[in-house]
């Protein structure tokens, strides 16, 4: 049987996995019944549900010739604290963003940390709420087609 942590590891680990692949469908599915926000300067935006979270990606994300947004999300830093009674746990990671194009040097383009909520249900471990915090922006210009708000 696999250990609380490894389990949520690998579902933290997919999440990247499948972003980085294109795969906004996979990605957005593992929301299913979980909100996921995003916080920035004008505050706390939350998408509820795998339908909302994959349009917001699908809107924001660019995706090139062959599909992918052409990053590598790399998540570290991960802990995890679980309330075995309560069937829930709680974990905080940062992750960074580093993207490449023919016309791009590699590059970091976004840093930031994740605030996580799972529940423990029949099927594993699920996301219950994801916060994602830009907290360092680089050029973002070829992996978002939407600019953040700087103030």
């Amino acid at each position: 049987m696999e250990s609380t942590y490894a389990a949520i590891a690998r579902l933290v680990y997919t999440y990247a996995e499948r972003l980085d692949s294109g795969d906004l469908a996979g990605m957005a599915g593992l929301f299913s019944k979980a909100t996921l926000r995003t916080s920035g300067p004008a505050g706390i935006v939350t998408f509820t549900g795998s339908d909302e979270v994959h349009n917001a990606f699908a809107n924001s994300v660019r995706r090139f010739e062959d599909g992918t947004p052409s990053t590598k999300h790399v998540t570290t830093n991960l802990i995890v604290d679980e309330d075995r009674e309560a069937g829930t746990a709680t974990g905080r990671a940062y992750f960074t963003v580093l993207q490449a194009r023919p016309e791009l040097a590699l590059q970091v383009v976004a840093a930031g940390s994740y605030r996580d909520m799972f529940v423990l249900d029949a099927d594993g471990w699920r996301f219950a709420d994801r916060l994602i915090r830009i907290e360092l922006a680089g050029d973002l210009s070829r992996h978002l087609s939407v600019a953040l708000p700087t103030s």
